[in-house]
């Protein structure tokens, strides 16, 4: 059976049949398809300029017309990138083609997600994202001034070791005058060493005192610099100017934090604790015999002996304190709404894939109209012309058939009418001639 009289199979009709049925929608698609790509290039342009004039500082005319050049190349780019990519990947046959285009997109949409994607989420998203990071600071430097603040009271509870150790030489102090520890009654010897060490430790609780209400006071400072901080982060209006005065704010809070590490007075225990035991004065022994002697020498050296012990007990009090990890040092640094959207993305999930969406969303378009094109082909491979063609197609050949069958008739009427004008004047030539 020659190709002319073969009858189509029911799967190569129906194949036939859903081809002609795609090429008809996908006409119709095409009329509107340039007209939907050009207006999500535009959008995305428009979102591309906020989020330029957010990152560029100068606010004059060749910032605005900086702004508005980079949105206008990125429209284009998107549109031309798009255009290419719907017209020539879904018309590739080979594998190689298909693939190589495929790629080219994958690489197209990384530079589309580069010089806009992230333009356009830091339009959607920049300025919650910079009070995030506005907030994120605020925790941070609350956290610092609490663990300033925790440290500075551990080492006032210091002073209880420094009263006990100072109780306990005081009330030894009196026993020696009434003679209870070297036998002799009186202000001797013993007495006066005793005396030096219950003065060193009154003096050194004095000053962990006096400290106490400045620590208090630095505390509610910086609260209260916290509650401005916090109110701008949540206030009304620009957040670039909020951010001016959150710096300002961050800085008075830096000093305060600063001034609640000096405050601890851990370090001045530790050091008293280690020069208790060392910097005993040895009075001359004033006994009158050598037994009263003996007995105060005896003393002195049992005085010297709870010294020691007293300077590890507070030694290893005021080492506690000191081992507490510093609060970490904390400063504000300010972030354009671009950055800002960089490194809180995880928080703005929704505005990212609006972003990336609006850009790459031509792309399923291309592979929609891949598969379609694929699907089209499909149907017709194996057919000849002649098998493909359906009953408008052939009304449509023969109407061009007639077309040319006109066209030539009436070229062959113009042919005989010049030859019968041009007749005549021949045959009269003939005639002269005889």
């Amino acid at each position: 059976m020659t190709n002319q009289n073969r009858r189509l199979t029911a799967a190569e009709t129906k194949g036939l049949r859903t081809a002609k049925e795609l090429e008809g929608h996908l006409a119709w698609l095409d009329t509107f398809t340039p007209a939907a790509l050009g207006v999500l290039a535009i959008a995305s342009g428009i979102y591309t300029y906020l989020g330029v004039t957010s990152l560029l500082e100068d606010t004059g005319a060749m910032s605005f017309f900086a702004a508005v050049a980079y949105s206008v190349a990125v429209s284009v780019g998107i549109f031309v990138f798009w255009s290419y990519m719907l017209r020539l990947l879904p018309s590739m046959r080979s594998a190689g083609g298909f693939i190589g285009l495929t790629v080219s997109t994958m690489v197209g949409s990384l530079a589309i997600i580069a010089m806009s994607s992230w333009l356009n989420a830091a339009a959607l998203a920049g300025s919650a994202a910079v009070e995030q990071h506005l907030d994120l600071t605020v925790r941070d430097y609350q956290n610092a001034l609490e663990q300033a603040h925790d440290i500075a009271l551990s080492a006032q509870a210091l002073e209880r070791e420094v009263r006990r150790a100072r109780e306990a030489f005081e009330a030894l102090a009196e026993q020696e005058r009434s003679g209870e520890l070297s036998g002799t009654a009186g202000e001797g010897a013993v007495y006066r060493v005793l005396r030096q060490k219950t003065e060193e430790l009154q003096s050194l609780e004095a000053q962990i005192a006096e400290q106490q209400p400045l620590i208090d006071a630095a505390f509610e400072q910086g609260n209260e610099i916290l509650g401005r901080m916090r109110g701008l982060t949540v206030a009304p209006g620009p957040v670039e100017q909020r951010s001016v005065a959150f710096s300002e704010e961050s800085v008075r809070l830096a000093g305060v934090i600063s001034n609640l590490n000096q405050f601890s007075v851990a370090l001045l225990v530790a050091r008293a604790a280690a020069d208790l035991p060392a910097s005993v004065v040895l009075p001359e022994l004033d006994g009158r015999t050598n037994s009263v002697r003996e007995a105060q020498s005896t003393t002195i050296g049992s005085v010297l002996d709870a010294l020691d012990q007293r300077s590890r007990t507070l030694g290893q009090a005021a080492a506690q304190v000191l081992e507490m990890e510093p609060p970490q040092e904390t400063a504000y640094n300010p972030i354009s709404s671009a950055d800002a959207v960089i490194r809180y993305a995880s928080s703005f999930a929704p505005s990212w894939a609006g972003a990336i969406a609006i850009d790459l969303l031509p792309g399923v378009l291309v592979f929609v109209l891949a598969v379609t094109q694929a699907a089209i082909r499909s149907g017709r491979d194996g057919l000849s012309i002649e098998e493909t063609l359906t009953l408008s197609d052939l009304k449509a050949a023969i109407n061009a058939m007639r077309d040319v069958e006109v066209s030539m008739g009436d070229t062959d009427a113009e042919i005989l009418r010049r030859l019968r004008i041009n007749k005549p004047s021949q045959d009269d030539k003939t005639s002269e001639a005889d």
